[in-house]
């Protein structure tokens, strides 16, 4: 009788050591939807804001809020002070979304399964609702951001222009466009594409849920480098699904690396060799989460899944 309730006391605790990603991106991304649908109301005049919603709202896996959501509660906050900078991240990516895909940048017709923003609203305004949303972005989280000191605030609004801005994603972009067509690209200029182009907003995701929290510097550091090194694996898988995936799949056009003749990591490394790459960096990202014990569940299971998504 005694090693039957021991056998059930330990099948219980397994049970509860188990943690279902599946559960958990559907509840969250539940949770980041409805506050991305309160976020921008429509006003007047309503063909920008209606612009805006149409590709914040298009879908997608949410991955960057629900990074933010799990590093805060990882750290010891919480969901509510978190949600209006997981809000702001989506919307910065949302930016880069319509931005990457007009017809100066890479001329794409299909994110998300959807028409382009371009190709709905026209160039001008897909531009200006870029605009408006990363102009939105640090303004929501300045207005909307509660119970968190303002000095932890300033610190968010600052990763996030750093982020975004030349020292990140816009200066990844102009090598990556500087780039293409050429056929000596090395693996470090392409390192530094990659970390400036997809790492660094990522890293923004999950340093700022740290930062809300008001973690340690030491436990800021381990967030860096846990993010940067799912970044750079977020690329990899990126360009391995570029060329092994279908539009279906992907919800956007098929093989544009190879139609625009960018160096990507599988053109430099084949695709075997890539694939082992993007999992040696999930390992060492998962590594620097180990002082985190079980709350960490969520940020490994997200790492895990960067390399086994399949669009």
């Amino acid at each position: 009788m005694v090693a039957a309730d021991n056998l059930t006391k330990n099948e219980t605790q397994s049970k509860q050591s188990r943690f279902d990603l599946s559960v958990y991106l559907k509840e969250r991304q539940k949770l980041v939807e409805a506050a991305l649908d309160k976020s921008i109301p429509m006003v007047y005049p309503e063909k920008i804001y209606e612009s805006m919603r149409y590709s914040l709202l298009a879908g997608g896996k949410r991955l960057r809020p629900i990074l933010c959501l799990a590093t805060c509660e990882m750290t010891g906050g919480n969901i509510d002070i978190a949600m209006p900078t997981a809000c702001a991240l989506e919307m910065i990516h949302t930016m880069s979304l319509i931005h990457d895909d007009l017809p100066a940048m890479d001329n794409d017709d299909y994110r998300r399964g959807k028409l382009t923003n371009h190709k709905v609203y026209g160039d001008d305004v897909a531009i200006l609702a870029g605009d408006g949303l990363l102009a939105y972005a640090f303004e929501y989280v300045a207005a909307n951001t509660q119970n968190v000191p303002a000095t932890q605030v300033l610190q968010v609004i600052s990763r996030l222009g750093r982020a975004v801005g030349a020292a990140g994603l816009v200066g990844g972009q102009v090598v990556d466009l500087e780039m293409e067509g050429k056929t000596d690209v090395s693996v470090e200029t392409l390192n530094f594409i990659h970390n400036h182009k997809t790492a660094a907003l990522l890293e923004a995701c999950v340093v700022c849920g740290g930062i809300l929290s008001g973690t340690s510097p030491e436990d800021i550091q381990r967030l860096e480098r846990y993010s940067q090194n799912i970044g750079l694996a977020f690329q990899i898988v990126d360009d391995i699904l570029d060329i092994t995936a279908t539009q279906e799949q992907l919800g956007k056009t098929a093989g544009k690396d190879l139609e625009a003749q960018k160096v990507t990591y599988p053109s430099l490394w084949g695709l075997e060799e890539s694939k082992k790459q993007a999992q040696l960096l999930v390992e060492a990202a998962c590594a620097e989460l180990e002082p985190f014990g079980e709350q960490a569940k969520p940020l490994i299971a997200l790492a895990y899944f960067i390399t086994s998504r399949k669009n």
